[in-house]
C-alpha cells in the first residue's frame, strides 16, 4: 500500500474511534507537504505499519512500553508537585509495547531529516553516537529525570530560552478560534477538574496544534484566577496506531500507565481521562520545537540527554541488564544504518506525498 492509500485507511480507522475536524486533517495534508521532517511527525501510522512489515530486517530488542512517535520535538518542560521545572518527553498518544529499538531507530530517523533540513549541524555518525551514549548511560544508571534546578545547567539554558518573552505564548492563545459547535460534555467535565476552582467561568476555544494529532478535536479553556488568566487543554485519546496495523479491534491507550511506570518527575497536572488527555499550558508547560532553542546550543549535549530521557521511558517496564544487553549484542555502529534506511523510506513516501 502507498503512502496515500495508508492514509485514506488509517483516517478511516481513526474516523471510527474518534470524532474528526476536517478542516484540521485539511490543514495536516497540506502541512505534510512542506519536508520531510514535518512529514515524519505527520505520519507515524505510516511509520507504524512499514516497521511492521520490516521487522525481520530490523533491528530487535526487548519488548517495552515504547512512546511510539518519539521525535527530536517530543520533548518539552513542566512543572512537578514541588514546582521544580522538569525536562522530557511531553507526549504519549501512541504509546504502545514494541522493541526498546523502534524508539531510538525513531528518534535518530528525525534527527536525519532535521540534518538534511539544516535544523541540526552535527555529522549523522556523531547524532547516532550520541544517542547510544545517553541511552546507555541511563540504563547503567538505573535512571534518573531531569530536574532543571541545581544541575543539568546546558540543558536549562537550552530549554527556558522561550521563557524569556512569556507574552507571546498569550499571544497565541489570543489567536485561538472559538468554537462553533458545544465543546463534548466530557471534554468540558475534564478541563474543569483540572482548575484550581472547578467553578471558575471560561471560555473554550478550538486549537490547532502539533502534527501527528492533527485533526483530532483540541479544547482550551481559559480562566481568569488571581489575577491573571490560566489555560487548560483537553486532547482527544484513541488507540495507538499499531493497533490500526495489528488489525486490532480494541487495544487501550497506555497514556495513563506509562506515565505511572516511567522513571519521571510527574506532571501532576496530566491526567487520561477515560477518552481525553488533559494538561495545564502554560510558557513554561509546553514542547520545545528546535525553532524555540537559542541561536547557540549544544546540540550534541541535547541529543545524549534525549537518549537517556528515552532509556527513562523503558526502565519503566525493562528490565536494565536485559535491555543493555540486548544493545551490546547489536553493536556500536546499528543505529545509523537503520535510521538512514527508516530515513529514506519516509523520503520517499514525502516526494510521492508532495509531488516532489
Amino acid at each position: 500500500m502507498n503512502i496515500r492509500g495508508s492514509t485514506r485507511r488509517f483516517e478511516t480507522w481513526l474516523g471510527r474511534q474518534l470524532r474528526l475536524v476536517p478542516a484540521d486533517l485539511r490543514l495536516k495534508h497540506q502541512r505534510m507537504k512542506e519536508d520531510e521532517f514535518f512529514f515524519l511527525r505527520a505520519t507515524y501510522y505510516r511509520w507504524a505499519e512499514l516497521w511492521a512489515e520490516r521487522a525481520s530486517k530490523l533491528p530487535a530488542g526487548p519488548s517495552v512500553l515504547s512512546v511510539g512517535d518519539l521525535h527530536i520535538e517530543n520533548f518539552g518542560t513542566w512543572r512537578d508537585a514541588e514546582g521544580r521545572l522538569v525536562w522530557g518527553i511531553n507526549d504519549f498518544d501512541e504509546s504502545d509495547w514494541l522493541p526498546n529499538t523502534q524508539d531510538l531507530v525513531r528518534l535518530a530517523s528525525s534527527v536525519l531529516l532535521a540534518l538534511q533540513g539544516h535544523r541540526l549541524a552535527l555529522k549523522p555518525e556523531d547524532a547516532c553516537a550520541r544517542l547510544l551514549e545517553g541511552y546507555d548511560a541511563c540504563l547503567e544508571a538505573g535512571g534518573r529525570p531531569f530536574v532543571l534546578g541545581e544541575s543539568h545547567h546546558a540543558l536549562r539554558l537550552m530549554a527556558v530560552e522561550r521563557l524569556k518573552e512569556p507574552g507571546k505564548f498569550w499571544e497565541k492563545m489570543n489567536r485561538l478560534r472559538p468554537i462553533h459547535r458545544p465543546c463534548p460534555a466530557g471534554a468540558r467535565k475534564a478541563l474543569r477538574r483540572q482548575l484550581p476552582d472547578p467553578d471558575l467561568p471560561i471560555e473554550v476555544f478550538h486549537r490547532v496544534a502539533g502534527l501527528g494529532s492533527l485533526g483530532r478535536e483540541r479544547y482550551v479553556a481559559i480562566a481568569h484566577w488571581d489575577g491573571a488568566r490560566i489555560a487548560r487543554e483537553a486532547k482527544a485519546l484513541a488507540p495507538p496506531a499499531t493497533a490500526w496495523v495489528a488489525g486490532v479491534k480494541s487495544r487501550v491507550a497506555h497514556y495513563r500507565t506509562i506515565l505511572e511506570k516511567s522513571i519521571r518527575c510527574a506532571d501532576p497536572m496530566v491526567r487520561a481521562r477515560r477518552r481525553w488527555i488533559v494538561r495545564r499550558l502554560a510558557p513554561d508547560c509546553s514542547r520545545i520545537e528546535l525553532t524555540d532553542l537559542p541561536k547557540r546550543w549544544d546540540e550534541a549535549r541535547l541529543l545524549y540527554d534525549m537518549g537517556w530521557e528515552t532509556a527513562n521511558i523503558h526502565l519503566g517496564t525493562g528490565r536494565p541488564k536485559a535491555l543493555r544487553r540486548a544493545l551490546a549484542a547489536l553493536g556500536s555502529e546499528w543505529l545509523l544504518p537503520a535510521a538512514t534506511q527508516m530515513a529514506e523510506t519516509v523520503r520517499r513516501d514525502w516526494q510521492e506525498w508532495s509531488g516532489a
